[in-house]
């Protein structure tokens, strides 16, 4: 049986965490003399903390400390939505985003990464509720639950359940043998890369408030800019080349940084998804280069930066543009389309399959040929030099098949709304990956505003399905999952 008391227990503790965050948009609105803002704010944080302080002193007598994984499902979803329910408030109640509908599409993108606005004048929104947008994306990047387990000790039984269910990879790799000491380390791991890139683009001409914003999106692989023409913008080959090196970075297993800050160089080079993952931005970079050279940019040295970056926000998820590369020729095009599948690494801020499930998948698909010649052989599937279990790769195959489901569910869905297949496809690409941008209607001058709202609401549970691979929330579909 469900323990709702220890769901709810819990659930209250993140929240008001989740809500004490929006002082900082606060203090920026009360700086700017937006009254209106401010309110807004007030009018959300007050009677979010007050509420969240009451049910969790009045459920806490009635906790228990052991959660199982099926409360741990529950739970995770539970405080993604309230989270994006309560985080869209702000932009209701000030009425810079008039329909509650869409004021849920837009945090819920930012807590899961995605990107995908329905602003249609982004710079004439007020400074605090930009910065809380974007820090919607630094919030979620890392992962709300996971700063809930690193900031209490509380969940500290239990906080492996809620981990697994919320980060993004087949596995939940612990670096210490504590959950709460492996929630501290990778969230003080993405903290300083923060301090290192908002200091490098302020070195570059930004300012403060747009390093800020422009770091939240970039470590969170997420892509709201305060600026409508997005990293453009800036137009300097710098402040492209520091976001790329980040959105790289971004992408790749947060446990990996632990190992070089510890000089375990060695599982760097023999870690079969980072080679795999700087082979195939290199890869494609190079042949998006090439094939742009002298068609749409005259240079290859520039060629190369808006390759490298397009290749980067699209295969990290991140959502960032410097071009519009709906216009690119098509095999530019399918190169792009191709990276929307695969995604970042395992453990990493970024969405999509990921690429360890892609590597697993294309061996497993050679080792079924081998079988069909040599037939007694033994073949094993090996990642990192190690042989893989079945059970893995079963895993594997039942979510790409999953995920490939809600690609399809998805696409029927803004079909109905007349939509032609590029963009309704596109669409679901975009929001069941994380990615934000994609082509025709959705590309990445244009937003999701035109939608209509059952499309936006399924299209933010797509978004939701997608953050929290996919098997989190749609376990919670299966009629055993309520029995006892």
């Amino acid at each position: 049986m469900i323990q709702y008391s220890l769901i709810f227990n819990i659930l209250s503790a993140l929240i008001a965490i989740v809500s004490f965050f929006m002082f900082i948009p606060l203090g920026i609105a009360i700086y700017g003399q937006n009254t209106e803002v401010v309110l807004a704010f007030l009018y959300t944080i007050v009677p979010t903390v007050v509420v969240c302080v009451v049910v969790y002193l009045a459920t806490r007598p009635y906790r228990r400390r052991y959660l199982r994984a099926k409360e741990g499902f529950l739970l995770v979803t539970l405080s993604w939505l309230t989270a994006s329910a309560i985080g869209a408030l702000p932009f209701f109640i000030s009425g810079e985003i008039p329909a509650y509908t869409d004021a849920f599409f837009e945090t819920i993108s930012g807590f899961t990464t995605t990107g995908a606005s329905i602003l249609t004048d982004i710079e004439a929104m007020s400074p605090g509720l930009l910065f809380w947008r974007s820090l919607t994306h630094w919030l979620g990047g890392m992962g709300i639950v996971v700063l809930t387990v690193a900031i209490l000790p509380i969940l500290g039984v239990g906080g492996a359940q809620l981990m697994r269910a919320e980060s993004p990879g087949p596995t939940l790799e612990k670096i210490s043998p504590k959950v709460a000491e492996t929630a501290k380390i990778l969230w003080l791991i993405y903290l300083g890369l923060t301090v290192l890139e908002t200091a490098l683009l302020m070195f570059g001409g930004m300012n403060l408030f747009d390093a800020l914003t422009h770091t939240f999106g970039t470590l969170a692989t997420g892509g709201f800019s305060p600026k409508a023409a997005s990293v453009g913008h800036y137009n300097s080959a710098y402040i492209d080349i520091v976001i790329t090196v980040f959105m790289v970075a971004a992408g790749l297993n947060f446990g990996l940084y632990f190992r070089a800050l510890q000089g375990r160089f060695r599982d760097l080079i023999k870690n079969t998804e980072f080679l795999a993952y700087l082979a195939i931005f290199g890869g494609s970079t190079l042949i998006l280069a090439f094939s742009l050279n002298k068609v749409v940019y005259q240079g290859f040295a520039e060629s190369l930066r808006y390759a490298g970056f397009q290749s980067a926000t699209v295969l990290t998820t991140t959502g960032y543009a410097t071009a519009d590369f709906d216009l690119w020729p098509a095999f530019s095009k399918y190169i792009l389309f191709f990276l929307m599948f695969i995604g970042g690494c395992s453990g990493s801020t970024g969405g999509g399959i990921k690429v360890i499930r892609i590597v697993t998948l294309f061996k497993q698909a050679v080792n079924e040929m081998k079988y069909l010649f040599r037939h007694k052989g033994v073949h094993v599937v090996r990642i990192n030099g190690e042989p893989v279990r079945k059970d893995f790769i079963y895993t594997v195959v039942g979510f790409f098949t999953l995920y490939m489901l809600c690609l399809l569910v998805t696409t029927a869905v803004v079909s109905t709304g007349g939509y032609d297949l590029v963009t309704s496809f596109s669409s679901a690409l975009v929001t069941v990956g994380n990615i934000g941008p994609g082509f025709a209607k959705v590309g990445p001058t244009m937003n999701y505003a035109f939608y209509e709202p059952y499309i936006k609401w399924v299209l933010s549970i797509a978004m939701l399905v997608g953050r929290l691979e996919v098997y989190t929330v749609l376990v919670l579909l299966v009629p055993s999952f309520w029995r006892r």
